[in-house]
């Protein structure tokens, strides 16, 4: 009877919770400067009780030729004419009212992702920081051009150009992070964007969007809210789109490059993952230990860098296994809204299925489980999608859990016994996004780093993740990057002004 009662309590709080998001906003998408709605809608859903949190507009091509066509009048009428100043002003405008609202913020994406609080509120507050340093920046190098030396008669420069409108695909793992990705060095470097949230978590996006009302001009900020295959599709495909930056599946990523090779527009890409981490022998297994978890368990596992294989030389193996385990099990998985709670559910059912297919492919192929596998047995948790932190051991680089990316809380480990056959088993994957490393010897350190073909490497900790510095991977993970000054790069087109000069006369 008391686990009946505690998990009435669960399912009243979100009930209240979802009443708490209807007074927040209708969460319309934004097309044009105000909200736009649809007939038609689509559902986002709780993944704490599995009830739906409110209604979204199920737009298609038909809403993105609208916001396309808003966000080129917009272009075109004012925020080209723009100085990076005036744009850096108007973006710290819209950072301040952000500031104000942070705890409603964190609130929004706690509920519509199952992070825990404590993540939620640290993502929103990293999206500002993002946000800052495009506006911080944008006034000194968005838009710096450069002196050729050539000869006496010829003055020739470069000028650096936004493309006018883009397309921005945001993921459903880190909603309001990816926004501010996204977001702040295209609206730095003079473009107008038109940006599709995940329909699983759109919640945060077309909030911040709303709370820019009034700042930017019309048109400059639209976000338009619907399924991948009509609206990714319709953007993707849209002969006025002048570039693409996607943050999903490889698969998918895949098929928005080739539709956007149709029109020639350029891409980023930051794709999947599949990261290593490998375990020298002088490690510090603490340290270790505790940067493997990080990077396996935050977000539940449904993180592109996650450090999903763990290396570990077979002398330390023994010890890592067993401090390891005992961290994995230290997890508490509860209600997101809970402070204490420090794992929360996957954010979909069908990731929910994913992950679990893929821990019963993992004992199927010979792994040994040593923790979870499953849902936890608190019964008041079962209406949510919760998985165990979970953790393979005796794991061959063939297998599927150790060549696919499972996105949730699912660590493998395999060992090795020389330097050479780390970096070979670190490399062996088609993903290089990400990898670190655990060693106290500088001389590793940086061997390592460059050996392994990943796009960051991380020494001795999970993250962090800054504006200051470049993300994305290579192979498989992607093209391109998003944040540091790089970005700049793919949302400007690059011109060059030859000025012949005459002879003076007087």
């Amino acid at each position: 009877m008391a686990s009946e009662n505690v998990s009435g309590q669960l399912r009243e709080n979100h009930a209240e919770a979802r009443d708490r998001v209807e007074d927040i906003s209708a969460f319309d998408s934004w097309i044009d400067g105000a909200r736009y709605e649809t007939d038609a809608v689509v559902e986002t859903v709780d993944p704490v009780v599995d009830e739906p949190i409110t209604a979204i507009p199920r737009c298609g091509p038909t809403e993105v030729d609208t916001a396309v066509d808003a966000a080129w009048s917009a272009f075109d009428e004012e925020w080209s004419e723009t100085t990076p100043a005036e744009r850096s002003r108007r973006m710290f405008e819209w950072i301040d009212v952000l500031r104000d609202h942070v705890d409603e913020l964190a609130f929004l994406e706690c509920v519509d992702t199952g992070k825990p609080m404590s993540q939620a509120r640290g993502e929103v507050e990293g999206a500002i920081g993002t946000l800052e340093y495009y506006a911080s920046i944008c006034q000194g190098q968005s838009q710096d051009g450069r002196q050729v030396s050539t000869s006496e008669d010829l003055h020739l420069y470069t000028r650096k150009e936004p493309y006018g409108v883009v397309g921005q695909i945001t993921p459903w793992n880190f909603p309001i992070w990816a926004a501010a990705w996204k977001l702040g060095p295209a609206l730095g470097t003079g473009n107008a964007t038109v940006l599709k949230p995940s329909v699983e978590a759109p919640l945060t996006t077309i909030r911040i969007a709303e709370l820019s009302e009034g700042i930017f001009p019309d048109g400059v900020l639209n976000v338009v809210t619907g399924t991948g295959s009509a609206v990714g599709g319709a953007l993707t495909e849209h002969d006025r789109v002048r570039k693409i930056s996607f943050t999903g599946s490889v698969g998918v990523g895949q098929r928005v490059m080739q539709a956007a090779a149709e029109n020639v527009a350029p891409v980023t890409l930051e794709l999947g993952g599949k990261s290593p981490f490998i375990v020298f022998p002088d490690a510090d297994l603490e340290k270790a230990v505790s940067a493997v978890a990080d990077g396996i368990f935050y977000s539940t596992g449904e993180i592109c860098d996650a450090f999903s294989r763990a290396i570990v030389h077979e002398s330390v193996h023994e010890e890592f296994v067993d401090r390891f385990v005992e961290k994995a099990e230290s997890y508490t998985l509860g209600d997101p809204l809970d402070e204490e709670t420090t794992m929360g559910p996957l954010t979909t059912e069908s990731q929910y299925e994913t992950v679990t297919e893929y821990i019963a492919a993992g004992e199927s192929d010979g792994a040994t489980l040593l923790t979870g596998g499953g849902p936890p047995d608190d019964s008041d948790l079962r209406d949510g999608w919760f998985v165990e932190p979970t953790v393979f051991d005796d794991v061959e680089n063939d297998m599927r859990i150790a060549r696919e990316e499972i996105f949730g809380p699912v660590q493998t480990i395999n060992t090795f016994s020389s330097y050479d056959e780390a970096i070979e088993l670190a490399n062996d994957t088609e993903f290089g996004l990400a990898a670190g490393i655990a060693t106290e010897r500088t001389s590793v350190v940086h061997n390592a780093a460059a050996d392994i073909e990943a796009g960051l490497v991380y020494v001795n900790e999970y993250g962090p993740i800054l504006p200051q510095a470049p993300y994305g991977g290579f192979k498989e993970s992607g093209i391109g990057k998003d944040l540091g000054t790089e970005v700049l790069d793919h949302y400007q087109q690059t011109k060059s002004v030859y000025v012949n000069l005459d002879e003076p006369e007087l």
